[in-house]
């Protein structure tokens, strides 16, 4: 036998245990690198843990990852509690997907500040004018990404269509278009229609594919995987009043028509309908948060959504800036931009509990959900629903980036805002053209995109053009 042969033949050797002290480093590393949306914070973990460390193997990655598509929330959070759950139990979960979503906090809660403090003064107001604009690009690169992915038939294109009309045009609430998408999803793939019988996901890097017996975790299962029923009910009690108490609390204690309890009530039903990332929900939370409850512009929706995709950890987080926005214009007896702080870190609280009581009471019983055909056909449902979901917050951005009026149109049901074409913003336009061709014809990646169009802005800004 060659030599060849026989490096090939003998298996790597394991790595030697790591301890939480260890690990937390590594999940440091982690939080500072999750730029780029969910796909990109999923190649930077499978890169760092099943490449480089090899802590975790491809199949069991994958199997993690598919678990943490089929729940609300944030995907690549809820992975990487996922894996330090498994490797260092609940502590390693609360550790990384708690440092998952640190330096995202910092970062939006000292931009909120710096926004309502000097958002309107020179420099500022430019960046945010050129970031707004390249926003536009990104969310349309989601739209296509995903709809590529998705959108594999025409029953799965339908789904987009009715979900785009029924939210632009007819004002559905987000979470009905996702529980209808999923039940038609589930009663075709139980009935075996074809169009239905597909999957989704999130790929893994195309790199080095390592076997589960080669790494930390192997194949076998821990001893904290096979839970007994007093342990899984104390996990979901712990969790609960972890999320709700305060909910509760300030519903008794301020009543309902209080900003910190809208904030906490809204916010906790988001944490429950996130299905299909941060791009779906946005589109209904800006229709809430906008029109509904007048806790900031469209602009400021759009500067907030900015700042989430410059700053590490999950777009989601772009919800503390909202809920930040809304205690600082309704403060009540407080300062506002102690209101504000406030309200920003309640809409953070309500918003990531639930994704750790998802993980720690639901990771243990995963193994059943493999294989599992009509829950596979209820995402791909789902999924294809919210390609006409973010089609919609695609529009709506563009509406609010590039004219500077609409008008309400009515008729019957139909209730949708419409552009003033003669209030055309040219600057706005140009630049989020050259945004649009920066990211689909020369293949820029987000960063290089957001931070050309934010000189831009900054330009714009010190010639006098933008105020």
């Amino acid at each position: 036998m060659t030599a060849a042969a026989l490096d090939t033949a003998t298996p790597a050797i394991r790595p030697e245990p790591v301890s939480l002290g260890e690990a937390f480093w590594v999940w440091l590393r982690i939080a500072a690198l999750s730029f780029g949306g969910p796909a990109g914070q999923i190649a930077v973990m499978h890169r760092i843990l099943v490449e480089e460390k090899r802590w975790i193997g491809e199949h069991r990655f994958l199997h993690a990852l598919n678990y943490c598509m089929l729940l609300p929330g944030p995907e690549a959070q809820q992975l990487a509690t996922y894996i330090g759950w498994l490797m260092h139990r609940t502590k390693g979960g609360i550790v990384a997907g708690g440092l998952f979503i640190l330096p995202g906090v910092v970062a939006i809660m000292a931009l909120s500040w710096i926004y309502v403090l000097y958002g309107h003064v020179g420099l500022v107001a430019g960046l945010f004018f050129g970031l707004k604009c390249a926003v536009l690009a990104v969310v349309l690169q989601a739209v296509v990404r995903i709809g590529g992915r998705a959108l594999k038939n025409n029953a799965m294109r339908m789904l987009a269509g009715s979900a785009f009309i029924l939210i632009f045009f007819f004002n559905m609430p987000f979470p009905l278009i996702v529980l209808g998408a999923g039940l038609i999803g589930y009663v075709g793939s139980r009935a075996g229609i074809a169009a239905f019988l597909v999957g989704g996901g999130h790929g893994a890097s195309k790199g080095t594919i390592v076997p589960d017996a080669e790494t930390l975790l192997g194949e076998e299962l821990p001893a904290h995987a096979n839970p007994t029923l007093g342990q899984s009910l104390r996990q979901a009690s712990i969790w609960l009043v972890l999320w709700l108490a305060p909910v509760a609390a300030l519903l008794l204690l301020f009543g309902p028509s209080d900003v910190f309890t809208k904030i906490a009530t809204f916010f906790s039903t988001m944490a429950v309908v996130t299905f299909g990332g941060a791009y779906a929900v946005l589109a209904y939370v800006a229709q809430q948060a906008v029109d509904g409850y007048h806790w900031l512009t469209a602009k400021e929706m759009l500067d907030g959504l900015g700042m989430a995709e410059t700053t590490p950890g999950p777009l989601i987080m772009v919800l503390q800036f909202v809920g930040f926005m809304g205690a600082y214009r309704h403060p009540g007896m407080l300062p506002p931009l102690l209101a504000g702080t406030l309200g920003g870190l309640l809409a953070t609280w309500v918003t990531f509990i639930p994704c750790f009581l998802w993980i720690f009471l639901g990771a243990p019983f995963i193994e059943r959900l493999r294989g599992n055909v009509a829950l596979s056909g209820a995402l791909s449902a789902i999924t294809a629903a919210v390609v006409g979901v973010i089609l919609n917050l695609a529009i709506w951005f563009a509406i609010h980036t590039i004219f500077r009026a609409t008008v309400p149109v009515t008729a019957g049901p139909v209730h949708f805002d419409a552009p003033v074409f003669a209030s055309v913003d040219p600057w706005a336009a140009a630049l989020a053209a050259l945004a649009i061709l920066a990211v689909f014809r020369l293949k820029l990646g987000i960063f290089t995109t957001l931070g050309g169009a934010s000189a831009i802005g900054i330009a714009l800004n010190l010639a006098g053009i933008v105020r």
